[in-house]
C-alpha cells in the first residue's frame, strides 16, 4: 500500500528550492543596483546619485568649525564661572580678615565657626606650617628649606644644576610675572593698609605712598606640602625705616599675613671677628669695614678676639690707625692667650658686650667682604625671640685660576661678581650668622668642647633648628668669602679633616676650570700639533 506522505514531502522540497532561487535573484539584483558605474568609480556619490561638490565640503567644514566654536564658548563660560567662584571665595576670606579681632593668622584660624569653614581652616593651617609666626622644630641642617632672594632685576638662587647661574635675571615670563605680582600685592597692602597693620609694638604707622622703586629686596621659598612664603621689604630713599610685608600663597591665591613697620635706625650691629695671625687679611678687612661701617652705616661696633701673641701688636696698630684717622672708638680688642677656637672666640665676644642687655651680633670671619646692603638685610631678618639669620655666602674661587689669562689680577672690588666661574654659593657653611645676643645665650651658645675648624657652627645651627625660633636662610648678594689658601691641620678629628678638605676642594675653582687644569697636558699637545701642521703648510 503506497505511503501518502511521499507526495507532500516532494512538494515541500520544490517549494524550498524555489524560495532559494528567488533569494539568489534578489541578491544579484541588489548587487547590480548598488554597484557604481565604471565612469564615476573615483567619485563619491551624493544623496541623489550625483558626486559631492565643493559647496558640500565647505558646508561640512563650516559645520565642524561651528561645533568647535560652540565647544570653546562652553569652556570659556566654565572658566569664567570658576573665576567668579574663586573671586567670591577671596571676598569671603577678605571679609573674615576684616572681622578678626587681632592681627596675625592665628586670629583667623581660631574662627573655625565662620564661613567658608573647612577651606579657611586648611589655608591658615598651611600658614602655621610655613613658619610665619614661629619656627618648626627640624631634625637636622638638611631639613631646612632655604629662601631665595630677589630684587626687581635679579634672582639669587642656590639650586643651579649645570645650566642655571648663581645670579640670574628672571627671564622666564611665568617667573617674572610671579615676582611682579608679588611686589604689586605688597605695594597694595602698604598703600591701602587695614586698621590692624602697624609696627610690631602695635604703634600706628605714618601713611605714605610707596612705588616699585621703593622695593629693596625680597625672599621667597616654596615647600611642596605647604605653599610659597614671601618676605618683602620696602623703604623710602635714604630712610632707615622699612616696611615689611609677609605674603603667603597656599597653592592658591595670595593671602596677606601681616604688614608691619620696621625701624632700624637705632639697631647697632656688633661684628665679632675671632682671629689668630692673618694680619694682612685683617688689614684688608679693616679697609672694607672703614668704607662700609664707619663712613656709610655708622651703626656698628667691632669686637676682635685675638688668640696668641704673634701678630697682636700689628692688629693693635691697625685698629689704632683706623681710630685716629676716622675718629672711630666703637671697637673692642680682646687678647686671649689660648689655642685658636672659633667658637670660643665668638663666645668670648658675645659675653664681652657691656653697652646694654641685648645687641644684634654678626659672627664674621676676617676673609669676609660685605656691603652696606648686607647690614640692612642682617637687621631686617632678625628679631629677638623670633628669628635668627643664616645668610648663604658667595665664595670666590682662586683668582689666580679665574683670571689666569690676565697679566695682573683685578682689584678685589672688581672680583665681587656672581658668576659660575667666579664662585659658588657656600650652602654647606653655617659660620656667618646674624642673631641677637639674648637668643645666643638662651640657646646655650657654642659647644666649647669643640676646637678647630667647622663643627661648632653646625652644632649651633642645629640648636636653632630644634627650637621655636624661625631660621632665615637665603643667599645674600652683598656677602662674599674671599679666597685664601686653606691648610688642614693634622690635629683635626677625622670628621673635621674631611670637612676641611671638602671646603678646600670646592674653594679652588669651578668645574670647567678644574677640568681645564686636569686636561692641560692634553690641550697643550693638541695646540702643538696644530701649530706644527700650520707651520708645515706654510713651508709647502
Amino acid at each position: 500500500m503506497p505511503r501518502r506522505g511521499l507526495p507532500l514531502q516532494g512538494r515541500v522540497r520544490w517549494l524550498l528550492l524555489g524560495i532559494f532561487l528567488l533569494l539568489v535573484l534578489l541578491f544579484f539584483a541588489y548587487l547590480l543596483e548598488c554597484t557604481p558605474p565604471a565612469d564615476v568609480s573615483h567619485v563619491l556619490p551624493g544623496i541623489g546619485g550625483e558626486p559631492y561638490g565643493k559647496e558640500y565640503y565647505q558646508a561640512l567644514l563650516q559645520e565642524q568649525e561651528e561645533r568647535h566654536l560652540s565647544r570653546a564658548a562652553s569652556l570659556k563660560r566654565q572658566i569664567a564661572q570658576l573665576k567668579q567662584e574663586l573671586q567670591e571665595m577671596n571676598d569671603k576670606l577678605k571679609t573674615l580678615q576684616e572681622k578678626k579681632e587681632s592681627p596675625g593668622p592665628q586670629g583667623l584660624v581660631d574662627g573655625k565657626d565662620q564661613e567658608p569653614g573647612d577651606l579657611l581652616e586648611f589655608l591658615h593651617s598651611q600658614i602655621d606650617k610655613a613658619e610665619v609666626s614661629t619656627g618648626a622644630r627640624l631634625p637636622n641642617e638638611y631639613a631646612l628649606v632655604p629662601f631665595e632672594s630677589f630684587t626687581t632685576m635679579k634672582v639669587y638662587q642656590l639650586e643651579m644644576g649645570l645650566t642655571r647661574h648663581p645670579e640670574e635675571k628672571p627671564v622666564r615670563k611665568d617667573r617674572r610675572d610671579e615676582l611682579v605680582e608679588v611686589i604689586e600685592a605688597g605695594l597694595d597692602v602698604i598703600n591701602n593698609p587695614d586698621e590692624e597693620d602697624g609696627q610690631e609694638d602695635d604703634m600706628p604707622m605714618q601713611r605714605q605712598t610707596f612705588t616699585e622703586s621703593h622695593f629693596v629686596e625680597g625672599l621667597y621659598r616654596t615647600e611642596r606640602d605647604k605653599g610659597t612664603l614671601y618676605e618683602l621689604y620696602f623703604a623710602k630713599e635714604d630712610s632707615h625705616e622699612f616696611r615689611h610685608v609677609t605674603l603667603f600663597r597656599p597653592f592658591g591665591p595670595l593671602m596677606k599675613v601681616r604688614s608691619t613697620s620696621v625701624d632700624t635706625a637705632s639697631t647697632i650691629i656688633n661684628i665679632i671677628v675671632p682671629l689668630s695671625g692673618r694680619t694682612e687679611a685683617f688689614v684688608q678687612f679693616l679697609h672694607n669695614f672703614r668704607e662700609v661701617c664707619i663712613q656709610q652705616d655708622k651703626r656698628v661696633h667691632l669686637t676682635v678676639v685675638y688668640f696668641g701673641e704673634e701678630g697682636l701688636q700689628e692688629v693693635k696698630s691697625s685698629l689704632g690707625k683706623m681710630s685716629s684717622e676716622e675718629g672711630f672708638t666703637n671697637y673692642t680688642l680682646i687678647p686671649v692667650d689660648e689655642e685658636f677656637s672659633r667658637g670660643r672666640g665668638l663666645d668670648i665676644g658675645a659675653h664681652a658686650w657691656k653697652k646694654g642687655s641685648d645687641v644684634l651680633m654678626f659672627f664674621c670671619d676676617v676673609d669676609i667682604y660685605f656691603t652696606l646692603e648686607f647690614l640692612s638685610t642682617c637687621r631686617l631678618n632678625t628679631a629677638p625671640g623670633k628669628r635668627v639669620f643664616y645668610p648663604v655666602v658667595f665664595s670666590l674661587y682662586n683668582p689666580a685660576i679665574v683670571y689666569g689669562n690676565l697679566e695682573l689680577l683685578p682689584p678685589i672690588e672688581h672680583q665681587l661678581i656672581h658668576k659660575k666661574d667666579a664662585g659658588f654659593w657656600r650652602d654647606f657653611g653655617f659660620g656667618m650668622t646674624c642673631q641677637y645676643r639674648s637668643d645666643f645665650l638662651n640657646i646655650g651658645g657654642f659647644d666649647l668642647e669643640v676646637k678647630g675648624w667647622g663643627v661648632e657652627d653646625v652644632h649651633l645651627y642645629r640648636k636653632y633648628l630644634r627650637s621655636d625660633l624661625i631660621v632665615m636662610r637665603t643667599p645674600v648678594s652683598g656677602l662674599f668669602h674671599l679666597w685664601h689658601e686653606k691648610l688642614c691641620a693634622d690635629e683635626l678629628t677625622p670628621e673635621q679633616y674631611r670637612m676641611c678638605i671638602q671646603s678646600k676642594a670646592m674653594n679652588e675653582a669651578s668645574h670647567s676650570h678644574l677640568g681645564m687644569l686636569v686636561f692641560r697636558e692634553e690641550i697643550e699637545n693638541h695646540l702643538r700639533k696644530q701649530a706644527y701642521k700650520t707651520q708645515s703648510r706654510g713651508e709647502d
